[in-house]
């Protein structure tokens, strides 16, 4: 440490900032298991133990959000995780370099665009009245459909503004990977007469599948993490049946309803539940694939 003390400077911000944001706040978990009271504090309220959990599985609104958590997130991997890939593959095929630098940048735009906008430009496109979808509708000879307050609609206009969002930024991870393959494998195939494809398939996507797996343990750990505050920016009370995460149900309860202590509850409950998956999905992936996060 005495040689290398430049490094551990650096290092020193990052470390604060998780004793400050994340390890700190730990303290105030204890506020789930109290009736937690503003004025007497963290240490002056009364303990009461496991209510707020029993209260939290006896309210239908948050056995609701559970469901709803489990849904949007279950589909955001099954359909959003693999398009980051697809679209590192496609950018590793492009020979024009300049074409190739002009699409990765119009990908990668969404992602640093504020989610206040992103949510607008959503409310834009799919408006009743001057909405691009519902206009192409009305051309076709369609009623307009006022998707923002159907509840069968949201996950799918949600989940699909999170992978135009990100899908392009996420894919950077993959084209680093592809980048670290060894050149003498494709020049090998070519040799034997390969094709592009057979090459994608046999040389790129197994060399970057430690990649994969490492990132689909850290996407299942995540997994109730789902981007809440696009959600409270989008639904309203008509789409609660299928909008209402835990993360917007913690919010109203915690916020807007000023009752701390059962959010505290709620908030434990779901990073708990990221504690198992992450632990189960690292422990199947080194059984299985000899990969894993440790």
């Amino acid at each position: 440490m005495r040689r290398e003390w430049q490094i551990y400077l650096m290092l020193l911000p990052v470390l604060i900032w998780f004793v400050v944001f994340l390890y700190k706040p730990m303290y105030g978990l204890q506020i789930a298991f109290k009736d937690y009271s503003i004025f007497r504090g963290v240490a002056g309220s009364p303990w009461i133990g496991f209510e707020h959990f029993q209260t939290l599985f006896g309210n239908d609104q948050f056995l609701r959000a559970i469901k709803n958590t489990f849904i949007i997130s279950s589909l955001s991997l099954l359909v959003g995780f693999p398009v980051p890939i697809i679209l590192a593959l496609m950018f590793n095929e492009i020979r024009n370099e300049r074409y190739k630098r002009t699409a990765q940048t119009i990908v990668y735009l969404p992602h640093f665009i504020s989610l206040v906008i992103i949510a607008g430009i959503v409310i834009s496109v799919f408006s009743p009245s001057t909405g691009v979808i519902n206009l192409a509708l009305q051309k076709l000879g369609f009623e307009p459909i006022y998707f923002l307050t159907r509840p069968e609609w949201f996950r799918p206009i949600f989940i699909g503004t999170g992978i135009w969002q990100e899908a392009g930024f996420q894919s950077i991870v993959y084209l680093a990977a592809i980048a670290g393959v060894n050149p003498s494998l494709y020049e090998s195939a070519v040799v034997d007469g390969a094709s592009r494809w057979q090459m994608m398939w046999k040389i790129t996507l197994p060399s970057i599948l430690p990649t994969i797996i490492i990132m689909l343990i850290i996407r299942i750990g995540n997994l109730l993490e789902v981007g809440f505050e696009l959600i409270i920016l989008l639904y309203q009370p008509a789409t609660y049946q299928t909008g209402d995460v835990i993360n917007s149900f913690i919010y109203r309860q915690g916020l807007q309803g000023a009752q701390y202590d059962l959010a505290a509850a709620a908030g434990l409950f779901n990073a708990v539940v990221a504690f198992i998956l992450v632990m189960a999905a690292n422990t199947i992936s080194r059984r299985v694939s000899k990969t894993s996060l440790w």
